[in-house]
């Protein structure tokens, strides 16, 4: 099991001694990213005129708020990222498709290529045999 890290943070002025199985680091960022926000809302006047609970509750407000948008984020994200996916497999099927036709073209071009020559070469065999035939026979004038 992992080991379980002692922090003291300062959060809105007051130090406070907090554990987790997070690094102490990570600890300091999150006291540090509550006291952001604090001194983020303590700007507004209508805050300062609000309640102790008040304020805790228009907190809590806002870091469910940001919660909420930051998993909606997250799920877009991995809708996207499931659809390239999908693509990807699609293009990866459409290359294999396409390599078989190339392939098999290539191959229909190789005998046909074949088929040529063997008939050039047909041609090439009647023609010296017709000028060898030519050249055996006397011509017969009248």
């Amino acid at each position: 099991m992992a080991k379980k890290n002692m922090a003291e943070v300062l959060v809105n002025g007051k130090i406070y001694t907090i554990g987790g199985y997070e690094s102490t680091e990570y600890i300091q960022k999150v006291a540090n990213y509550l006291n952001e926000m604090e001194t983020k809302l303590a700007e507004t006047d209508s805050y300062r005129n609000l309640s102790v609970d008040e304020k805790q509750l228009l907190k809590n407000m806002n870091l469910a708020d940001e919660y909420f948008k930051a998993s909606e984020a997250k799920e877009r994200l991995e809708q996207g990222a499931e659809q390239k996916d999908q693509e990807i497999y699609s293009l990866k099927h459409d290359l294999i498709d396409a390599k078989m036709k190339e392939d098999k073209l290539t191959a229909e071009i190789e005998e046909l290529n074949r088929k040529l020559q063997e008939e050039q070469r047909k041609q090439t065999r009647m023609s010296q045999s017709a000028l060898k035939r030519k050249l055996i026979k006397p011509e017969y004038r009248l």
